[in-house]
């Protein structure tokens, strides 16, 4: 995937020595992707994209004490921009978290994690 030039231009964005996304977690290249096609189908456009998560990384400097990765913070933006949007209900987005959660602390280490319908 070519990624545009205003995608990479994102705020603090972990880049490697050629320019392009460094992800830890495959879960962080998900919704990177996710993110990307959501904005290429025109659910979001990338000035909202960049509004959304420039106010979710503010959030560190808030005095709570809650510091969050990079791609923590992108996710809780995506999610943000999706309910705003009426694609998915915060209810929704909070129960596939917590299914994700128990599927990860039941799943041995090394194994994929699957989330059971």
């Amino acid at each position: 995937m070519t990624l545009p030039d205003s995608v990479l231009a994102t705020p603090k964005l972990p880049l490697d020595q050629d320019g392009g996304p460094v992800f830890s977690e495959p879960w962080e290249a998900r919704v990177f992707a996710m993110t990307v096609k959501a904005n290429e189908t025109g659910i979001f456009s990338w000035n909202e994209w960049a509004e959304t998560l420039g106010a979710e990384l503010a959030k560190d400097g808030d005095g709570s004490g809650t510091s969050l990765g990079y791609y923590d913070h992108w996710l809780n933006a995506f999610e943000t921009l999706l309910s705003r949007k009426g694609i998915a209900a915060a209810g929704q987005l909070q129960g596939l978290r917590d299914a994700w959660d128990r599927a990860a602390r039941a799943t041995p280490h090394g194994e994929p994690i699957e989330l059971k319908r």
